[in-house]
């Protein structure tokens, strides 16, 4: 399920939530998750309370969540380093021919005699 925007907005008990237009699920941080959660304690119905059960199971899929995107962050990190030192060292193959290129231009012109 993908969220395309939150606006700003006034709950039961002059709760206000920010906006985060655009950003979903990706835009959530563990501070938006701790205000919805003590929001949806604050508003729940006294005679029908959330199961401990529920608020636990979301509690580990956040975590979960929040687990997952610091590894993505991590592979992401290490493919850009991949992808740089693949650049450095196809400019070091280049560097490497240039400079066999031109010892060899050098000792071919030393060894001919003038």
């Amino acid at each position: 399920m993908s969220i395309a925007s939150v606006t700003s907005t006034t709950g039961v008990n002059g709760a206000t939530t920010s906006s985060k237009a655009g950003q979903g699920w990706g835009g959530m941080g563990a501070e938006d998750f701790v205000k919805l959660l003590t929001t949806q304690l604050q508003n729940q119905d006294p005679t029908d309370p959330v199961d401990n059960t529920q608020m636990l199971a979301q509690l580990a899929q956040f975590s979960s969540l929040s687990n997952l995107n610091d590894i993505k962050e991590s592979v992401s990190g290490t493919a850009e380093q991949s992808e740089t030192l693949s650049t450095i060292a196809t400019k070091l193959d280049t560097l490497n021919s240039t400079v066999a290129q031109l010892l060899a231009q050098q000792s071919s012109s030393t060894s001919t005699p003038a």
